[in-house]
C-alpha cells in the first residue's frame, strides 16, 4: 500500500526527472522532441506549493512534502 508521503513523493521526484529531461546540460543525448514533450508536461505538473494545498485537501493521497527526504 502506497503511504500519502511515497505518493507525495513520487509525484515530486517525477516533476525532478522531467526538469532534467529538459536541460541539455544535466542530460545530454537526449532527442530534441523528448525534450519538447518534458517541457510540454512541466507546464502543467504540480508543484511543490500545489502538493502541500494537495495534502491539506487531501490527507489521505497525499503527504506534507516536509515529510519526503
Amino acid at each position: 500500500m502506497t503511504m500519502p508521503y511515497e505518493r507525495t513523493r513520487a509525484v515530486l521526484q517525477a516533476r525532478e526527472f522531467l526538469q532534467e529531461l529538459v536541460d541539455a546540460t544535466t542530460t545530454p543525448g537526449v532527442p530534441d522532441e523528448v525534450r519538447r514533450i518534458a517541457f510540454r508536461l512541466l507546464r502543467h505538473y504540480p508543484s511543490p506549493l500545489h502538493m502541500e494545498i494537495a495534502a491539506h485537501a487531501c490527507p489521505q493521497w497525499f503527504g506534507s512534502s516536509r515529510e519526503v527526504s
